[in-house]
């Protein structure tokens, strides 16, 4: 089992590890479209290109869809852009939504997030409305990426959240499905953990997990 040691703040990643992520329907979506070579600058764990440049907030929502029309070079509607690209994220699984209510009630829960406007305003939202609540209900904060002007796995990011939160590195608890991510979190000091694809996270409201 693992244990964590004075932890008092929970640090999520959201997209595959709260919600599922689906990065084929994504870029199947896209060839529907007749965008091809879509996925090039895309994986499950950190962008590159113009994708990374709309996580940081360096383009607009209109920027990002003008770059996938320029991509595509057909005329593409912005509902038909914002459609494909929200194919990108699936499902949040009841049982994490009740571990997270759960564990608010003993932790801080922070989300610290790569991710875009389209997919926090659509996808996510309606995920988590779904039980009758929004992502701030469940989160003392949420530090998203493109509302940051940084991403992951730069460690100003992570020096960022600390100070903003007013936490030290050693109490809180990383949870990232991208090793680099982890890796990086973990040389400021904080306590980590790397998620496994589709982990349901049971182990946080275990007995003996935190000591």
């Amino acid at each position: 089992m693992k244990q964590f040691n004075h932890i008092t703040t929970l640090i999520f990643d959201f997209g595959g590890v709260l919600i599922n992520l689906d990065l084929e329907r994504c870029i199947q979506g896209f060839k529907d479209l007749g965008v091809k070579d879509f996925g090039n600058n895309l994986n499950n764990y950190g962008q590159k290109g113009f994708f990374l440049e709309f996580e940081k907030g360096h383009l607009s929502v209109e920027q990002f869809r003008d770059e996938i029309r320029k991509q595509a070079q057909i005329p593409l509607t912005d509902k038909e852009i914002d459609e494909a690209w929200c194919l990108f994220l699936c499902d949040v699984p009841d049982k994490k939504i009740e571990i997270l209510l759960e564990l608010k009630k003993r932790f801080r829960l922070f989300l610290l997030s790569n991710t875009n406007p389209i997919h926090i305003n659509i996808p996510a939202k309606n995920e988590f409305a779904r039980f009758g609540l929004d992502i701030r209900d469940v989160f003392d904060k949420c530090y998203l990426s493109y509302e940051m002007g940084m991403a992951k796995p730069d460690l100003e990011i992570f020096e960022a959240v600390l100070a903003d939160a007013g936490v030290t590195p050693e109490e809180c608890l990383f949870l990232d499905d991208g090793l680099k991510n982890i890796e990086q979190a973990a040389k400021l000091g904080i306590q980590t953990y790397l998620v496994e694809a589709n982990e349901d996270l049971g182990f946080l409201t275990e007995d003996g997990t935190f000591l």
